[in-house]
C-alpha cells in the first residue's frame, strides 16, 4: 500500500506555496541547453564523442529508452546533479513518461537517499509544476 506524505512533504504543498526555489527549472534547463551547445563548439572532438555516447546508451535494446531516462534520473537524482536531472527529467517526458512514473522514481531515490532525495526532488517537482504536469 501506497501512502501519501501529507504536511511539509506533500508533493502538493511544496509546488502550491512556491517558495522551494526561486529560479526557474525550465529556464534553467534552457541555459543547460546552450551552455552545452558552447562546450560542444569549443571542444568539437570530446562534444561529439559524448554526443554519440549518449545515443548509443539511450537506443531502444533490451530496455526501452523510457526506461533508460528514467534510471538515468535516478541516478542524476542520487548523484545530484542539477544539469543532469533537468536533462533527464525533461527527457524521459519526451519519451512518454507520465507523472506517476516520475513520481515512483523519485520515491525509488528517497528511499536510498532519505532526506536527501527528498531535497534533489524538489527540483523535479518544480520543473513538473512549471511545465502544467502538476
Amino acid at each position: 500500500m501506497r501512502v501519501r506524505p501529507s504536511g511539509l512533504f506533500s508533493y502538493s504543498k511544496l509546488t502550491i506555496e512556491g517558495r522551494i526555489m526561486a529560479e526557474s527549472q525550465i529556464q534553467l534547463n534552457e541555459e543547460r541547453k546552450a551552455l552545452a551547445q558552447k562546450f560542444g563548439q569549443l571542444r568539437p572532438d570530446l562534444g561529439i564523442h559524448v554526443q554519440n555516447t549518449m545515443i548509443e546508451a539511450f537506443k531502444e535494446g533490451a530496455l526501452s529508452t523510457k526506461v533508460k531516462r528514467l534510471m538515468a534520473l535516478a541516478i542524476a537524482l542520487g548523484v545530484g546533479c542539477r544539469n543532469c536531472e533537468l536533462h533527464q527529467a525533461t527527457a524521459a517526458l519526451e519519451e512518454g513518461t507520465t507523472l506517476d512514473e516520475i513520481l515512483e522514481v523519485l520515491d525509488v531515490v528517497v528511499s536510498i537517499r532519505g532526506t536527501t532525495g527528498i531535497a534533489e526532488s524538489l527540483r523535479i517537482i518544480k520543473l513538473l509544476d512549471e511545465m502544467g504536469k502538476l
